[in-house]
């Protein structure tokens, strides 16, 4: 097994983690709700997303913490989902990678996991900072 060293590698860690969430009993629904017919839209920011965290790519424009909170006052998302979502990403990518790249990519989802739940957990109160 290599590292993830380049936007291919980006492109088939997204590709891998989204089939697979896409079909998991408990978040998959919100995945196919949300993205139905616009995956072709979705995929390419998802691959500057992970390819600026990762490779340091500066490619990524837009909130993912703004996109969730928005999200969330369309389907109620829990600590659950952000758990259930960081257990598929890290396992997918031990199931493709390893290295110091790898390693970075599964502490950055569990911080984001960790961080939109809480965010998004208190979005709702009407003193929320984001």
């Amino acid at each position: 097994m290599t590292d993830i060293t380049n936007k291919s590698d980006v492109k088939k860690l997204v590709d891998t983690f989204y089939n697979k969430a896409k079909t998991d009993e408990l978040i998959g629904y919100i995945f196919e709700e949300q993205l139905a017919g616009k995956w072709e839209h979705h995929l390419p920011t998802m691959y500057s997303f992970w390819a600026s965290i990762l490779l340091g790519e500066a490619s990524y424009r837009g909130n993912v913490m703004v996109k969730h909170i928005e999200l969330n006052q369309k389907i109620a998302l829990k600590k659950e989902h952000f758990d259930r979502w960081e257990i598929l990403f890290i396992r997918n990518v031990d199931d493709l990678f390893q290295g110091t790249v790898a390693d970075e990519a599964k502490k950055r989802a569990s911080l984001m996991a960790q961080l939109m739940s809480f965010k998004v957990a208190r979005s709702t109160n009407k003193h929320f900072i984001q």
